[in-house]
C-alpha cells in the first residue's frame, strides 16, 4: 500500500490571531487597527492571509458593520485560548516574580461598565496575577479596605471630600438621564430613580432638587446601575448619571428642561496598608485605563 505524504498543516500566527480577536470584539476593522497599533490596510491584509490559510471566510462586512461568519465563531474561542496560553508562557519567563492574588474592589457602576475591559487587558500583560473583584457600594468597599479584606478599591466620591484619601483617577459631570423623547421629567412630582443612602450621586441630585423646591418622589431605589438605566429607558423616571453612561436611547437634561444642573463626581483609587509589586501593577493598569478613557473623550 502506498502512503500519500501530506504537507504539514500551517501554523497560525499569534499576531494575526490578536488582530482577528480585536475585530471580533470591536466589530470594526478601524477600531481594531488602533487597538493592535496597525493601519487599517495592514489589518485587512492580515485577515485576508488568515482566511486564505484556513480556506474560509471569517467576517461578513457591509457599510455599517462587521460580523463573524459561522467559521469565525468557530475560530474565536481557539484564538482566545491560544493567545492566553502564549501570554502565560511568556509571562512565566519574563516576569516570573509577578504572580499572586490581588483583592480589588469597585462600585457597581464601575464593575459593570469598565472592569471587564480593565481586567481583560491586565490579564494579557500579567497572566500570572489573579485579580479577585468585589463589587459593592463605595461605603462598604471603604470598610472592607480598612478591615484589610481588600488590597485596592475604587470609590465614587463628591469633589473636595477631605475625609477620604486616595488618588483621583477620574472626574466627570453628572446629568439628568432621561428616555429619548420621554416625558418623565414633565411629571409632578418628578419621578426619580436613585441609589441607596451613601451614594454621592444621590446626595447631589436630591440636595439640588430640595434647593430648587422641585417636588419629587423616589420612584425606583436600587444599588445596581443596570436597574437605574432600565427605569430611565422605560420612561418611568429620570436618574442622575455620568454623561458617559448615557446610551443611544437616553438624553441628558438640565436647567433648560426645568431640572437643576448637577455637579461632578470623582473616582478615587484607595490602597490598603499592604503593598507589593503585584498590587502596584494592578493600580498602574487602572490609572492607565482611566487616562486612556480621558484621552479618547478629549
Amino acid at each position: 500500500m502506498t502512503l500519500t505524504m501530506r504537507q504539514p498543516l500551517p501554523l497560525l500566527d499569534n499576531d494575526v490571531l490578536r488582530t482577528f480577536v480585536a475585530i471580533a470584539e470591536t466589530g470594526s476593522f478601524t477600531t481594531a487597527a488602533d487597538a493592535v497599533f496597525r493601519t487599517p490596510s495592514a489589518v485587512s491584509m492580515q485577515i485576508k492571509k488568515l482566511e486564505e490559510q484556513l480556506d474560509t471566510t471569517l467576517f461578513l462586512r457591509d457599510a455599517r458593520s462587521v460580523t463573524l461568519t459561522e467559521s469565525g465563531e468557530t475560530l474565536l474561542p481557539y484564538a482566545r485560548r491560544m493567545l492566553a496560553l502564549s501570554n502565560e508562557a511568556v509571562g512565566r519567563f519574563r516576569m516570573p516574580e509577578m504572580k499572586g492574588v490581588v483583592r480589588l474592589g469597585a462600585p457597581d457602576d464601575i464593575g459593570e461598565r469598565f472592569m471587564p475591559t480593565i481586567l481583560k487587558r491586565f490579564a494579557e500583560v500579567y497572566p500570572l496575577i489573579m485579580v479577585d473583584l468585589t463589587v459593592d457600594s463605595s461605603g462598604a468597599l471603604r470598610r472592607r479596605l480598612a478591615e484589610q479584606r481588600l488590597d485596592l478599591t475604587l470609590v465614587n466620591t463628591a469633589p473636595g471630600t477631605v475625609s477620604i484619601e486616595g488618588e483621583v483617577v477620574h472626574k466627570e459631570q453628572l446629568v439628568w438621564a432621561a428616555a429619548k423623547c420621554g416625558t418623565a421629567h414633565l411629571r409632578d412630582p418628578l419621578p426619580v430613580s436613585i441609589w441607596e443612602d451613601g451614594c454621592c450621586w444621590r446626595a447631589d441630585a436630591l440636595s439640588r432638587l430640595d434647593r430648587d423646591k422641585r417636588p419629587y418622589r423616589i420612584a425606583y431605589l436600587s444599588a445596581h446601575s443596570m436597574a437605574q438605566r432600565a427605569a430611565v429607558i422605560a420612561d418611568l423616571a429620570v436618574a442622575p448619571l455620568p454623561r458617559s453612561y448615557l446610551t443611544a436611547d437616553m438624553v441628558a437634561l438640565g436647567s433648560k428642561h426645568g431640572l437643576p444642573d448637577l455637579g461632578s463626581f470623582e473616582v478615587r483609587l484607595l490602597k490598603g496598608q499592604e503593598t507589593s509589586e503585584t498590587i502596584d501593577a494592578v493600580a498602574d493598569s487602572i490609572r492607565y485605563a482611566y487616562s486612556e478613557m480621558i484621552g479618547m473623550a478629549a
